[in-house]
């Protein structure tokens, strides 16, 4: 494969590419409910959120969200946008890709002066590579424990296994 193969174009979601990204998700089924990416593409489109996706020789290959107002108050209260949902296709993984469009997250984020950006992660081995990744990209703990569905899990309590069973990180961005 030569560099131009390779090379990952990164873009923000407006109404020229919003069937693209829902064409993807359909194949993908990244989620499993149609209305939360609509839900998406409206907080995209009134500005709470930035959509951003990643394409390889004109397809989708993934996105993940900027989320301005994001559910957990940790990040609320400090002012912190959310990087959500990071989807790479499987047969695109393991290339830089998903970090690309986390870098690009922060890279925004950077732009529009904010000091921190805030991160989850599942807890189950499926969201292992993820893990590691915002590990290795700078991601730290943000000491509150770990949350299911953006609330604090206190001692005892009993949660299900799944994908809103998360530890919550952030990242100090530099100037």
């Amino acid at each position: 494969m030569n560099m131009q193969e390779r090379s990952l174009e990164i873009l923000t979601l407006n109404d020229g590419n919003e069937r693209e990204f829902l064409d993807f998700v359909t194949r993908y089924d990244a989620n499993g409910d149609p209305e939360y990416y609509q839900r998406c593409i409206d907080m995209n489109r009134e500005g709470d959120l930035v959509l951003i996706m990643g394409k390889m020789n004109g397809t989708v290959i993934g996105f993940c969200l900027l989320n301005k107002v994001p559910k957990y108050s940790y990040f609320k209260k400090f002012n912190m946008p959310e990087v959500q949902d990071l989807r790479v296709a499987p047969e695109f993984r393991r290339n830089g890709y998903g970090r690309s469009l986390v870098q690009y997250c922060e890279e925004l984020a950077r732009k529009q002066e904010y000091d921190e950006i805030g991160i989850s992660v599942g807890l189950d081995s499926s969201f292992g590579a993820a893990q590691r990744l915002y590990v290795r990209m700078g991601y730290i703990p943000d000491g509150g424990g770990i949350t299911y569905d953006r609330k604090q899990v206190t001692v005892g309590e009993f949660k299900p296994i799944d994908g809103n069973l998360c530890l919550m990180m952030s990242k100090v961005l530099k100037k």
